[in-house]
C-alpha cells in the first residue's frame, strides 16, 4: 500500500513540475505543434491581406513585397538576399527617405529562420506596410525613415514555411529543405564549425557583408522572451560586453508591450520580467545571434509568441500589443550613433565636409575649404586644426569660420574711401558703410561674422560686395 501511495505522489509531483516547466520550444528535439484544430486561413491575393488576419501564400507574399516597391519608389527598394535550396526568394525591403545618404545608421529585422514560427513573418510584413503608410503622417515613423536605413526580411526560411507547398503553411516545419536547423548552422565564432554552411545562411552572411548593420533582431516563436547574447555561454561563464545595455533595451521593449497586454512575455520562468541571456535559458552553438554579435552587429533574438503558428484570427491582436515595441526597437540604433552637423559661417567664403552619422567612439574627419581669396580661421569650438578630427560621443554641431584675405595696410579709426570702394566709418558705436546696393560683412579678428554695432574695441575686417576686405581699428 505504501508503494502505491508513493507512486501516486510521484506522478502528481511530476505533473505539477511539467505544468510549471514546459519543454523548451527551441531545444532539441524541438516541440512540434498540433495544427489540426487551428484556423490557418490563407490569403491568395494581396487584397485578402487587408485585415492582416491571414497567412499569405508564397506568391502573395512575393507580390506584396514587389507592390510596395512599385507603390513607394522613393521610400523603399526591394532586394534579394538570395534563394533557398528549392529556389524560393529570400527578400529584404530596404526603407528610407534618403537612399543616397550612405552615412545613415543601418538597421535589420529578420524573421522565421525556423519555418514554422510564423507570427514574426506576418508582423514584419505589416511593419513594412505601417512604416510606408505612416511616412509623412506619423512623426515617429517619418523621423525614423528620414534618419535610418531600415531593412526588413520577413521570411528567412521559405522552404520550411512552405514545406507543404506554396499555397499553405499547414505543413510548415522548422528545418530547411535539407532538413537542417538554420539556427544551429552558423559558424561558431568560438570554435570550429562542424557542419557545412547552408545556402540560406551563406546568402544572409553575404547580405550583411554588403551593409553596415549595427543593430538587428531575429524573430522567433514558441516562447515569449527577449533573449540577448551570448547563446554559447551562460552569463556567469562569459557575459556579453554590452550586457547591461542589452538588459535595458530588452526591458524597454517588454515594458512597452506590457502597457498594452500585461500577460505577454511571462512564460519563461528563468527570465527577469521577460528578459534573459540566451545561455542562461539554454546553451546552443551555431546560432545566428552569436555569429552576428561576434562580427560587430548587435543582434537580439525576439521570441514573440508562445504559439509558433498562431491561429490567423489572433494575428491582429498580437500586432496591437507588439507594434510599438517593434518601432521603438528600431529607434534604439540612434543611441549608438551621433549626428555630426558641420556648417560654414558663410558659404561664399568657404565650404565644409564631414557631416553625417557616426558610430559613438568613432573618429569623424571635418574639412574646411576656403574660397578663392579667403582663408580658414577656426572652428566654433576654438580649434584651428584643419582637417579636424573629433571622437564622436553624441550629436555634435560645429561651424567653420572663414575670412577674406586682405593686403590693405590701412589701419585707423576710419577706413577711408578709395577710388573704387565706398566709405567705411564708425558712427554712434556702429560701423556704417556708405552703400545701399552691395552686401556688407564684418568679421572679428578670428573670422567670426559680427553685427554692424561692434560690441567692443578691436581689429575688424570689413568686406563690401566683391571688393577686397579692409581693416578697421576701433579704439574705444
Amino acid at each position: 500500500m505504501k508503494r502505491i501511495l508513493l507512486l501516486i505522489v510521484t506522478i502528481l509531483l511530476a505533473n505539477v513540475a511539467s505544468a510549471q516547466l514546459k519543454p523548451r520550444p527551441d531545444a532539441f528535439p524541438p516541440v512540434e505543434e498540433d495544427n489540426a484544430t487551428k484556423a490557418l486561413t490563407m490569403a491568395t491575393t494581396p487584397a485578402q491581406m487587408a485585415n492582416w488576419d491571414r497567412y499569405p501564400t508564397y506568391s502573395t507574399y512575393v507580390t506584396m513585397m514587389q507592390q510596395w516597391a512599385t507603390d513607394y519608389p522613393t521610400l523603399c527598394r526591394l532586394d534579394t538576399i538570395g534563394t533557398s535550396v528549392n529556389g524560393r526568394l529570400i527578400l529584404s525591403m530596404e526603407l528610407t527617405a534618403n537612399h543616397t545618404d550612405t552615412t545613415l545608421p543601418q538597421f535589420f529585422y529578420s524573421s522565421t529562420i525556423h519555418g514554422d514560427e510564423l507570427t514574426g513573418f506576418v508582423m514584419m510584413m505589416r511593419l513594412i506596410d505601417t512604416l510606408l503608410r505612416g511616412y509623412g503622417n506619423n512623426p515617429q515613423y517619418t523621423t525614423l525613415m528620414n534618419t535610418t536605413l531600415i531593412c526588413i526580411n520577413p521570411l528567412a526560411n521559405p522552404d520550411g514555411t512552405y514545406y507543404g507547398g506554396d499555397n499553405t503553411v499547414q505543413n510548415s516545419r522548422r528545418y530547411n529543405a535539407n532538413n537542417v536547423d538554420l539556427n544551429r548552422n552558423y559558424p561558431n565564432p568560438f570554435a570550429t564549425a562542424k557542419d557545412a554552411l547552408q545556402q540560406e545562411n551563406s546568402a544572409m552572411i553575404a547580405y550583411f557583408d554588403r551593409h553596415r548593420f549595427r543593430l538587428s533582431a531575429n524573430l522567433h516563436g514558441g516562447a515569449e522572451v527577449m533573449n540577448y547574447p551570448w547563446d554559447c555561454f551562460t552569463s556567469a561563464e562569459n557575459p556579453h560586453p554590452k550586457s547591461a545595455w542589452w538588459v535595458a533595451v530588452c526591458h524597454r521593449f517588454v515594458d512597452t508591450s506590457h502597457s498594452y497586454n500585461s500577460n505577454h512575455f511571462n512564460d519563461v520562468p528563468q527570465a527577469d520580467n521577460g528578459v534573459i541571456a540566451g545561455g542562461d535559458w539554454y546553451v546552443i552553438t551555431g546560432g545566428r545571434q552569436d555569429y552576428f554579435n561576434y562580427y560587430n552587429c548587435l543582434e537580439l533574438t525576439m521570441e514573440v509568441s508562445t504559439t509558433k503558428k498562431l491561429s490567423t484570427n489572433q494575428l491582429p491582436t498580437y500586432w496591437n500589443f507588439l507594434q510599438h515595441s517593434f518601432v521603438n526597437y528600431i529607434a534604439e540604433i540612434h543611441g549608438l550613433y551621433g549626428h555630426v552637423s558641420v556648417a560654414s559661417s558663410d558659404t561664399s567664403l568657404g565650404t565644409v565636409t564631414g557631416s553625417g552619422y557616426y558610430e559613438n567612439d568613432s573618429v569623424a574627419t571635418l574639412t574646411a575649404t576656403p574660397a578663392d581669396s579667403c582663408h580658414f580661421v577656426s572652428w566654433s569650438n576654438g580649434s584651428t586644426e584643419n582637417p579636424l578630427q573629433i571622437t564622436v560621443s553624441g550629436d555634435t554641431t560645429l561651424t567653420a569660420y572663414f575670412a577674406p584675405d586682405t593686403t590693405d595696410p590701412t589701419v585707423g579709426i576710419i577706413a577711408n574711401e578709395t577710388a573704387d570702394q565706398p566709405n567705411i566709418r564708425v558712427q554712434n558705436g556702429c560701423v556704417v558703410v556708405d552703400t545701399q546696393q552691395q552686401p556688407v560683412h564684418i568679421f572679428d579678428a578670428i573670422g567670426r561674422e559680427v553685427e554692424p554695432c561692434v560690441p567692443r574695441p578691436g581689429v575688424y575686417l570689413v568686406k563690401v560686395g566683391k571688393h577686397p576686405a579692409r581693416k578697421l581699428l576701433i579704439l574705444e
